[in-house]
């Protein structure tokens, strides 16, 4: 009962098709309250938990107001870090704890720029990677794509919390999520790869956990490195390289070829560059698949957490690959 008053406004809001639906009430999102059951759709609670949890850097991918199996990881790796039984469930204690990571609003509200708007844009993006080589640049396909990338919120959900709006125009006021992480707390001692898992952890000098992001790790066509590795170097708004010697499903041509930079470039908007030939950390240009398929041997995150985990690395960062998981192929970028 004291959830549905305090959010009833805001679940009309955010409830599929209803050509009725009225724009959020950011009160009823931000004072969501924690109610036992199973939610279905997209639930509020849920929704201001996973903002928590990405400001935290526990991410659950891309926000979208949903139970997922990547929101589980994050509530476990928050709840394994903080003491608490992990089984990836959102209980009392588990909410309780995460409302003391930040007093700030989940959601805000933001003014839309030129530059939102201005692009450039790439509208159309061809399926297969030899006729993205024929691109000048691999940028957003329009401005939603581009907001939503940049407040780590799916397309659909930034739509539904901004009924009636158009994206194209400078000056118009958005309701989006506040996933502002700021600055860690303390040094990172290396990167852990959980091949098991399906999971990229940051650690600190002690082993305690700094950041915990999903990932996309190889496949049994292709398998992910084992090991250890060095950070080598990070580049940000890297081109991609294809060798035929990779031989990727889907890939008829026999030539190298190098697809221009821009977030829907195939390794996203940073690379980080590891130790072992021709694999790295890198973004995507689609985080709905993240955690839930393989990738082409390297490690896969959303281009947020690629480019956070980023921030946090440098030159001779340790990289351990734990345990045997599905494998991938090899993805390479200069």
């Amino acid at each position: 009962m004291i959830r549905l008053l305090l959010v009833v406004a805001a679940v009309l809001a955010l409830a599929c098709g209803g050509a009725e639906a009225a724009k959020p009430d950011l009160t009823a999102v931000n004072q969501a309250q924690f109610a036992a059951g199973e939610p279905k759709g997209v639930d509020l609670t849920v929704l201001k938990a996973q903002i928590l949890l990405d400001r935290a850097r526990f991410s659950p991918g891309l926000i979208d107001g949903r139970l997922s199996e990547n929101f589980t990881k994050a509530v476990s790796a928050f709840q394994t870090a903080n003491g608490l039984p992990s089984d990836g469930k959102l209980t009392r204690e588990t909410w309780d704890r995460l409302m003391t990571t930040s007093a700030g609003p989940v959601l805000v509200t933001y003014e839309v720029t030129r530059k939102d708007v201005r692009g450039p844009f790439t509208k159309r993006i061809p399926a297969r990677m030899e006729r993205m080589a024929r691109l000048r640049r691999l940028g957003y396909r329009n401005a939603v794509e581009k907001l939503a990338e940049r407040f780590h919120i799916s397309e659909q959900l930034l739509r539904r919390l901004n009924p009636g709006t158009s994206f194209r125009r400078a000056g118009t006021t958005l309701v989006v999520p506040d996933v502002g992480r700021g600055d860690p707390a303390v040094a990172t001692a290396g990167v852990e790869v959980d091949k098991g898992a399906r999971v990229v952890r940051v650690l600190d000098p002690a082993g305690k956990w700094l950041a915990v992001y999903p990932a996309s790790i190889g496949s049994d066509e292709k398998p992910a490195p084992s090991g250890m590795a060095e950070v080598k170097r990070v580049v940000h708004n890297p081109t991609y390289h294809y060798d035929p010697d990779f031989a990727f499903k889907g890939v008829r041509t026999k030539r190298p070829f190098t697809i221009a930079a821009g977030p829907n470039n195939p390794v996203g908007t940073v690379w980080i560059d590891l130790s072992i030939e021709s694999y790295g950390i890198h973004g995507t240009p689609e985080p709905r698949k993240i955690g839930t398929t393989f990738s082409h041997g390297c490690i896969r995150l959303t281009n947020w957490d690629a480019e956070d985990l980023a921030s946090m690395v440098q030159k001779g960062a340790k990289v351990n690959f734990k345990d045997e998981m599905a494998d991938t192929g090899d993805e390479r970028s200069q």
